[in-house]
Order: structure tokens, then sequence, then C-alpha cells
């Protein structure tokens, strides 16, 4: 599954652009100490902005590379005398911005506009509080990151810059808004903090190296089904590497096209398995020609032959302070790789504990939707040990071409209302992966329709509702 939401489909592709940014923004921060150390030694109070409170990188993240820039940005900022300060927006503390005194936010627009589900906290803390602490005294710099694919674009990033001007917080320069990551966009963001830092643009970096993996196996697994072909593939580290990762993760594919921005994939295996798999729906664009990147990976690569790839952590889709809930796990296509990576490390875990029982086992429910069960019952064979061992306690299943009306995952959730109450009120969390528009609205949907907006709106605060979805 393309795990493509609208702030990561071409991060790697700009990170030259991005380290540039970082260098510059070490500039800025550089002469705003030398400045303070002149003002100390002349007897005179720092100006505004230039005091011991570090610099604040805040972002707003869904699927990890609003994140990923913040830190690689904290990386080239860190020094000994004012270390900067990473924080997810919606982990922030009413004070936090009313005691800074310079802050860079990264935020992205999920959807058709909607606010990161990490970043809800922050909107209904502060941004749709009937009052609010003033900010007169920060002064901020705002990156949008969006897509224009989608109606409202940059509409989170949009609304977060306005409310930050209605509290008297001033802008370091005019909001920069992104699409799909293009340099462009990210290069005026460099030439603005550099006009603030006095260096131009003289300072540049360099992409960090993919590393190159080896296509082990490529299976077409959905032949005659009335949906594009989908593949399950199994990359392969180099001799001697023990790449790390978290179920959850993503592995982002460079294809060998000059034109092409890197793509990230869900991960549907974990770290034991020596391989990460993924699940590829081979896409073709509007005039009929392959994507470029599922269509090489489905149909250009060579088995046996040499893949750059990048891992990237998804924190909002790792299971985290979930670890030992029990999960409700929804997804439609290929949003089952996801769901398959956390269903095989619980069930690994559960075989290295399994002296304890089965009581001790935590529950897992699969919702998993397709066309048709002839054809796109995805990792049936693990579903089904899943079923056999107790490692599954409820299985759903809902192909759509099978019967008249048309069934889809949202239904099969619609028809357990006290189920579904029962299970989330024994703790569990939901974790949501596959299509965003149709699937993931119709489950939310759904959601409220049963337990409410108010209890929606809390889990997803909890860190008990995630998404991983495009």
């Amino acid at each position: 599954m393309i795990a493509f939401d609208i702030d990561g489909a071409r991060l790697l592709g700009a990170a030259a652009t991005v380290a540039s940014y970082a260098a510059l923004c070490l500039a800025v921060l550089s002469k705003e100490r030398r400045k303070a150390a002149a003002q100390a030694a002349r007897g005179q109070a720092p100006t505004a902005g230039v005091d011991a409170k570090p610099l604040l990188i805040v972002h707003a993240s869904q699927t990890g590379a609003a994140e990923q820039l913040a830190w690689q940005t904290a990386r080239a900022l860190r020094g000994p005398a004012l270390p900067p300060r990473v924080a997810a927006l919606g982990t922030l503390a009413p004070g936090d911005l009313a005691t800074a005194s310079r802050v860079l936010f990264i935020a992205s627009t999920c959807g058709e506009g909607d606010a990161p589900d990490a970043a809800l906290p922050f909107v209904r803390r502060m941004m749709d509080a009937a009052s609010a602490q003033p900010l007169s005294g920060l002064r901020y710099g705002l990156l949008a990151l969006g897509d224009r694919e989608f109606a409202n674009f940059c509409a989170f990033g949009r609304r977060l810059d306005g409310w930050l001007r209605r509290q008297g917080a001033r802008p370091l320069f005019e909001r920069i808004e992104v699409d799909a990551m293009a340099r462009s966009s990210l290069a005026r963001w460099t030439r603005e903090l550099g006009r603030l830092s006095g260096a131009g643009d003289a300072l540049a970096g360099s992409e960090p190296a993919c590393e190159t993996w080896r296509l082990a196996r490529r299976t077409h697994v959905n032949p005659g089904s009335l949906g594009a072909p989908v593949f399950h593939l199994e990359l392969e580290p180099p001799a001697g590497a023990t790449p790390d990762w978290e179920p959850g993760d993503l592995l982002e594919i460079q294809p060998p096209h000059a034109s092409a921005a890197p793509r990230p994939y869900s991960i549907a295996s974990i770290p034991a398995d020596g391989r990460v798999h993924l699940l590829v729906r081979q896409e073709r664009r509007g005039d009929g020609e392959l994507g470029l990147a599922s269509g090489w990976l489905t149909a250009g690569a060579s088995t046996g032959g040499e893949v750059a790839v990048k891992l990237r952590p998804h924190r909002n889709f790792r299971l985290g302070d979930n670890a030992w809930r029990p999960l409700i796990l929804v997804g439609n296509g290929t949003g089952i790789a996801g769901l398959r990576a956390h269903l095989r490390a619980r069930a690994s875990r559960a075989g290295a504990g399994a002296g304890a029982g089965p009581a001790a086992r935590p529950r897992h429910w699969l919702v998993f939707g397709e066309r048709q069960a002839a054809h796109d019952f995805h990792y049936r064979d693990d579903i089904e040990a899943w079923q056999a061992d107790g490692t599954l306690a409820r299985l759903d299943l809902a192909f759509s071409r099978d019967q008249a009306p048309r069934r889809y995952v949202q239904d099969c959730l619609r028809a357990q209302p006290a189920l579904l109450r029962q299970w989330l009120d024994d703790g569990a969390a939901l974790y949501v992966c596959g299509s965003l528009r149709g699937m993931a609205a119709g489950v939310e949907e759904v959601l409220v329709a049963i337990v409410g907006d108010e209890r929606v709106q809390a889990l997803k605060a909890e860190g008990r509702y995630r998404r991983d979805v495009y």
C-alpha cells in the first residue's frame, strides 16, 4: 500500500533542499547568539527572541514526513549552548507558545483540509477555545505541506497561520506553501531563512544516501481480479546489515527515474522475517501509462536487481502505548499490509510467551475488505492461521463485488455496535489502514454514529485511534 498522505510523497526527492534549509536555520541561530553575546558585552539586555530560550521546532504530521523534517532540522541546529527543542503540535501545553520567542512550524494537511490526527488535541484545546493566551512576544515561521490534488490545499497550515496572527504572533516571513514537497517551494523557504540570517543561498547540504537493497521476490497475488494487479514484494538488505523497524513504519522506494519522487509504502513484515514485505497495487495514470513507482516495482525492476530504499519511522501508526491493548484492525485493499505487520509482531510475542496461556494474550479483531474473495483475499493463509491459533478473536470480511448490495468494512462495524462499544470499553485501540476516501471516512462516520463524536476525538487524543490512510 502506498502510505500516501499529503505530507510524505516526495520527501527524499526534496532532502537536499531541506538540508540547505536546516543549515540556514543554523546560520540564523548562530547570528542571534553572536548578537546576544555582543549585547551582553556592552551591558545591554538581549533583544526580543535572542535569549536563553531554545528554538522550538513544532511538527504536525500524519505519516511522519513533517516530523522527519523537524528532527532533521534539529540535528542540524544542535549545539552545546542552545539545543533546539522538537515537539509534536498536539503535545504542546497552553504556556509553551506563550513563553517561546521563536518557533518554526512544519504543518501538514490531512485529506480534504483536516488537521493531522495527532494535532487534534492542540486544535481543540487551543485553536477552538473561546479564549487563549496572547502570543505577542512570539515570532514564527511556518511551512505548510499540502497537495493540490485535494480541494482544500494546505488548509490546516493556513488555519494555523491565521490563528497565530489573531493571537498576536508576528511572522518572520509570509507562510510558505509546498505542493507535494516541490523543490521550488522548499527553495523559497530556504531563501527566506537565508534572508533572515544574511547567509543568502550560499549554504548547501547533501542529500542523505539511500541504501541499496535487493528485490528478492515478486508475486502477482490477485490474477483474475476485477481490480488492478496487486503484487507481494520482498526486499532484502545488504549482506551483514541488520535493519530495524517497528510495525507501522514505512519503506520509501526511489525509482530510477530522474523525474520520479520517492514513494512510501507500508511495511507488511517484522525484522525477524529478515526482509521487508510490501503489498503494491499497480497504478495507471489517466493516460494509461503505469505509475512511475508502482509500475517500476511491479513490472520494470528485475527480480534480484537493486532497489534504492530508506526506512522511515511512522510513529503515528506504531503501537506505542497500545502494545498490550486489544486491537481492532480495519483495512481495505493493500491496506492489509500495515495491519499484517502488527499481527505478525503480536503473534510472535505471544509465541515467545506461550506459557502464559491464551487468556494472557491481547485480543485482535480484524475487519478486512476487498473486491472478490476468490481473487483478492490478500494474506489469506496468514489470516486463517491466526484464526486457528487464537491470535484473531474475531474476523469480519467484506468483499464488495461478491453480493448485492455491496458490502464494505464500515458496514461490518455498523452491524456490530454493541460489540464495538464493548471492545472500546475494554481498552481496545483502533488502527485503520487503507484508502482515505470512502473507507477511512466511512469508518469514522460509523464510529461517530455508534459512540459519539466526543468519544472519537478522545480516542484520537489518547492515541487509541490511529490511521495510515492515503
